[in-house]
């Protein structure tokens, strides 16, 4: 297909996907790094699956929210960096309209469902430091289930009209994305309509699940923070410490640059477009890279079942 600004259609039967605007030139250099997070995310979160699957002492409800955390970052980072790595290695920059819509819906269903699941794992440090010994009878597996279904159905519902509007509007101007992949707003900005329904739309799904989940993992901490500065020993609360602490890494590895690229998406045009893909690039790249080396680092039954 052509890569012509204008053509006209109504709904076109595929998108050109630019990759990142104004730095075409190196486009082959970035993709080594992001071939090589790629490459550490789906052999590391593979490897969390196979550990919890193999150990019977990992089957818990901390190691059960790990493994739904794992498949969020292997769907959420597979819907986007092959699609990513063709457009820099092969220029295969067309995608079907179709494939365009149901990338879109992945994306951000799954991103949805990775905030819950951190509000999940959160929860399960409160309950254990909080109240230790009702941990098993609070979350059992049953519970544990119902909590991940939950947060699957949140993510799947509430995107659900993003790809149902984008594919409503008429497109008469361009087919061409300026993005590395199908990104909402990214695609909904190519119609030739007033789309002010898609874009209030997609602010109150960001602005809701993000202030919600960021207020219950803040009201989460502030109790186990509470519960850490009244234990008499130091060792016990530095032990504490070391465990939440790689939780909060990977709650602010996924919140920051999300909000970051969602917020001058829309609100700072003056930030150059090539810095703002490669943002949306970031959150979807360095989670699911970092999770399985923070938890297996961190977690000594993980770091010895490997080790074994």
């Amino acid at each position: 297909m052509s890569d012509s600004n204008t053509t006209d259609f109504t709904n076109p039967s595929s998108l050109i996907l630019m990759g990142i605007p104004g730095i075409e030139m190196v486009h082959v250099w970035i993709s080594i790094p992001f071939c090589t997070m790629y490459a550490l995310a789906v052999l590391g979160n593979f490897t969390i699956l196979f550990i919890v699957k193999r150990e019977p002492s990992l089957h818990g409800p901390m190691y059960y929210f790990l493994c739904m955390l794992a498949v969020s970052d292997l769907v959420m980072s597979t819907s986007t960096l092959p699609k990513t790595l063709g457009i820099y290695w092969f220029n295969s920059r067309e995608i079907d309209f179709s494939a365009c819509l149901t990338q879109m819906y992945f994306i951000h269903s799954f991103s949805v469902m990775e905030s819950g699941i951190l509000v999940a794992m959160a929860f399960d440090r409160y309950v254990a430091i909080c109240n230790p010994l009702r941990h098993s009878t609070i979350l059992t597996l049953p519970m544990v289930a119902k909590i991940g279904l939950a947060f699957l159905l949140r993510g799947g519902l509430l995107i659900l009209p993003y790809p149902l509007l984008a594919r409503q509007w008429p497109y008469c101007r361009t087919n061409i994305v300026p993005h590395t992949y199908c990104e909402h707003m990214a695609v909904v900005k190519l119609a030739c309509a007033d789309i002010r329904i898609s874009s209030y739309y997609s602010l109150f799904v960001a602005l809701s699940v993000t202030s919600l989940d960021i207020f219950l993992i803040v009201v989460s901490y502030i109790q186990i923070l509470r519960a850490i500065f009244s234990l008499p020993k130091k060792d016990a609360r530095l032990k504490i410490f070391g465990t939440c602490g790689s939780h909060l890494c990977i709650i602010l590895a996924f919140h920051i640059p999300r909000l970051f690229s969602f917020l001058t998406h829309r609100f700072a045009q003056n930030v150059p477009l090539h810095f703002r893909v490669l943002t949306a690039n970031v959150y979807l790249l360095v989670p699911p890279m970092l999770n399985p080396i923070i938890y297996g680092v961190r977690t000594k039954q993980i770091r010895g079942r490997l080790i074994r």
